[in-house]
């Protein structure tokens, strides 16, 4: 099914599957984009941080919760791309062996011109536990039906 502004209305909802999140992966993640000790330096991130061990950058963070949303909602929707996000929280740390949940929510949803609307998509993370892990609001642009 493809997805147009017009299908879509306030309160549906999507859920990913469940992802795996790895200390190689947090470790690369990290190494390349967000080099800080408590991300790539486990021995000293489980001797001296708070957490007990490497936790994942927010970005990193960020960029899973995104392939989980493309997986589970956006690859059948005709998007154009998002205007930002907002209300962007990252509410508890992410670490290797936790295994990722991502649930969309429209929010609400505004026409914009004849070619399309933007569409807002509260967005949360969990972790197994069901624990909310990072939340945000997408403001996406979808296509409009030619009709």
């Amino acid at each position: 099914m493809t997805i147009f502004f017009e299908d879509l209305t306030v309160d549906d909802e999507w859920t990913s599957d469940e992802y795996d999140v790895t200390e190689a992966e947090i470790r690369e993640f990290a190494t390349q984009y967000d080099p800080q000790w408590f991300h790539t330096d486990a021995d000293r991130a489980a001797a001296e941080s708070p957490y007990g061990g490497l936790i994942a950058s927010g970005w990193h963070t960020a960029a899973m919760t995104m392939r989980l949303l493309v997986d589970c909602f956006l690859t059948e929707a005709v998007t154009m791309g998002a205007k930002g996000s907002d209300e962007l929280r990252w509410l508890q740390p992410v670490q290797p062996g936790d295994r990722l949940s991502v649930r969309a929510t429209v929010a609400e949803k505004e026409v914009d011109n004849e070619h399309r609307g933007t569409v807002q998509l509260r967005i949360e993370t969990t972790n197994a536990d069901d624990d909310a892990v990072f939340t945000m609001v997408g403001i996406v642009m979808f296509a409009r039906r030619d009709d």
